[in-house]
């Protein structure tokens, strides 16, 4: 899978895939679907999650300065709030962007 484009148009972050399909992701999902262990916690080999305190997410959590290129398979957004520890493969920005689920 790969990435043809990737831009942010107002608070949604457009994709457009090398077979030509599009994906649409809210900055506010996309934060709230960070995969770094910080946000999601840290797997044991006994499967037991380890997460820190939870963090308070403000306005700034959802602000998107930019997104930086990881080789030719990932993303990292970097937010106002200084978060900038997930690491978004191109499958899993298709992923997130086909979820459903509401957010709170």
């Amino acid at each position: 899978m790969k990435l043809l484009d990737v831009q942010t148009i107002g608070d949604e972050l457009a994709i457009k895939w090398e077979d030509e399909t599009e994906t649409f992701i809210g900055l506010k999902k996309l934060r709230l679907h960070c995969p770094c262990a910080g946000c999601k916690g840290e797997m044991d080999v006994m499967g037991n999650v380890y997460k820190g305190p939870e963090k308070k997410l403000t306005d700034a959590s959802f602000r998107l300065l930019r997104l930086d290129k990881i080789g030719t398979y990932a993303l990292q957004p970097v937010w106002a709030d200084g978060h900038m520890t997930g690491i978004f493969s191109f499958e899993y920005l298709k992923r997130v962007g086909e979820l459903t689920e509401p957010l709170s």
